[in-house]
């Protein structure tokens, strides 16, 4: 008898405690100090302006799935791919920049409802759109980010925030206009296959 009591005591636990609920140990909003000597009102507007950025970036990464998954016509294959290693580029930075609000001692959106009441880009449509639709809203996203993020990397070069400032700049910024560059190259309009002979020099 004794035995089969300490078995249950054991197993007791080895079980999952389930279904625990408590307060938040951090409110949205609310910064705690963190050892990286940095003024708390420096933290602050880097992470305001951080959490701003990363719910745009999670969009714009979204914007790209949606588009690897519907993508259609005569450039499927390689665009198909290459809005999927763009998505992966960004989910990276979507990475960092939370990890960035986390290290500054803020708390990081996340859930798909926070992230579209935050975002500044446009919700698009759920249907299916031409390739050319889809790089048009593909530009403007990466446009909107890469202001954002040269205007936040002055702000925390300013305030002293240079780990901020280094990750906007070495990572989100020259990352967004690499893939704006790669994706403006697909509507440009030229001949694919015979030159355009009447064609005259753009003076």
């Amino acid at each position: 008898m004794k035995h089969a009591v300490d078995a249950e005591q054991i197993l007791k636990q080895a079980r999952p405690i389930t279904d625990q609920e408590a307060h938040e140990i951090q409110p949205f909003n609310h910064l705690v100090r963190m050892p990286i000597a940095l003024d708390e009102q420096v933290c602050r507007e880097s992470v305001e302006n951080l959490n701003q950025l990363l719910a745009d970036t999670i969009t714009l990464r979204d914007l790209y799935k949606k588009h690897h998954w519907q993508v259609a016509g005569p450039t499927f294959y390689s665009l198909h791919l290459l809005f999927d290693k763009h998505a992966g580029e960004q989910n990276e930075l979507v990475d960092l920049l939370a990890e960035r609000i986390q290290l500054l001692g803020g708390i990081s959106v996340a859930m798909a409802h926070d992230v579209a009441e935050t975002s500044l880009l446009p919700r698009v449509p759920r249907g299916r759109e031409s390739v050319p639709v889809q790089i048009s809203r593909l530009l403007h996203a990466h446009e909107v980010i890469i202001r954002e993020a040269r205007s936040m990397a002055h702000i925390a070069a300013d305030k002293g925030d240079d780990g901020t400032n280094d990750l906007l700049i070495s990572n989100v910024l020259r990352t967004n206009e690499l893939q704006s560059w790669f994706i403006a190259e697909h509507v440009v309009d030229v001949p694919v296959v015979r030159a355009d002979a009447d064609a005259r020099d753009v003076k």
